[in-house]
């Protein structure tokens, strides 16, 4: 939950240099919502269940990248939060734009989509790139608000939902989003 929180306010940068793409192109937002799942002592998270092919990296290091599909066509991008040898992790949901961003990054799948994350980048170091989290270059002052999480059937009255308080660039109805 002290990731979920710190994460609110930083920079999520991606730096991408592929093949046939020429210049170095880069996008970058300000994390704005976040949601934790707690691993296995959490029956929303997909490490609930142990150790599998797909789960493997949420069971350390910390600091990588945690990225799946959902619905066949939405990728997520998640931090790994916890030690070698233990999962949990923080979804990110939402971004503001900040620089370079196709399209909006209000949710889970547009925010990847916006910053072009999909599962090559799964398992990456997010101290090391292509996708980053930075410390802003000026801090502001915001009003963190909690909620229980979104779009979840199970623990979904858990209040691990950590969003910065009238932040139009946060996900949900308007209910969800004051």
């Amino acid at each position: 939950m002290e990731v979920a929180r710190a994460l609110l306010g930083k920079i999520l940068v991606h730096s991408d240099t592929g093949p046939g793409r020429g210049k170095e192109r880069w996008a970058a937002a300000r994390i704005v919502e976040t949601e934790a799942y707690l691993g296995t002592n959490d029956p929303a998270a997909h490490a609930y269940r142990g150790v599998t092919p797909r789960t493997q990296v949420l069971f350390g290091p910390p600091g990588h990248a945690y990225v799946y599909l959902i619905y066949g066509m939405y990728h997520c991008l998640n931090v790994v939060t916890e030690a070698d040898g233990t999962a949990g992790c923080v979804l990110i949901r939402a971004a503001e734009p900040f620089a370079n961003l196709n399209g909006s990054a209000s949710g889970p799948g547009r925010l990847t989509r916006a910053l072009r994350i999909d599962l090559a980048h799964n398992a990456s170091d997010l101290t090391r790139g292509p996708v980053t989290i930075r410390e802003p270059a000026t801090s502001e002052k915001f009003e963190t608000a909690v909620s229980p999480r979104i779009g979840i059937r199970e623990a979904a009255d858990w209040p691990l939902r950590f969003y910065i308080r009238g932040n139009l660039h946060v996900s949900g109805p308007r209910g969800v989003r004051d």
